[in-house]
């Protein structure tokens, strides 16, 4: 097995030369992780299997649900809100100084957010 490894070095204007330079090389299957790579490999093929690992693909238009994605698209969520304050709940056990955390949201933004624990 041949693996063909991309990476846009962070600079998402890249992903769909880089999903086009993979079809081209006729690969069996695009693993795409995150919602941009997912995406530009969207974009790129309608034949090659996709698996993709992103947070919510039916808010992002990515697939029309998670049961039936459609296409030749298919992966698994990450979606998991419904933890957040659980773990928020743990960081503040484990590390009880801790008075601000950073969350980073999934794709383009790379804002962070201040979030108070507990």
């Amino acid at each position: 097995m041949a693996i063909e490894y991309r990476w846009a070095e962070g600079d998402y204007d890249r992903l769909p030369a880089l999903a086009a330079d993979l079809v081209r090389h006729k690969v069996d299957v695009i693993a795409a992780l995150g919602l941009p790579s997912a995406l530009a490999a969207k974009s790129a093929t309608s034949t090659i299997p996709i698996v993709f690992s992103v947070g919510d693909p039916v808010e992002r238009g990515l697939v029309a649900s998670l049961a039936r994605p459609g296409g030749n698209l298919t992966g698994f969520s990450v979606i998991n809100v419904e933890l957040t304050p659980k773990r928020l709940e743990l960081i503040s056990e484990l590390v009880p100084q801790v008075s601000e955390m950073a969350v980073r949201p999934e794709g383009a933004n790379h804002q962070w957010r201040r979030v108070p624990p507990g």
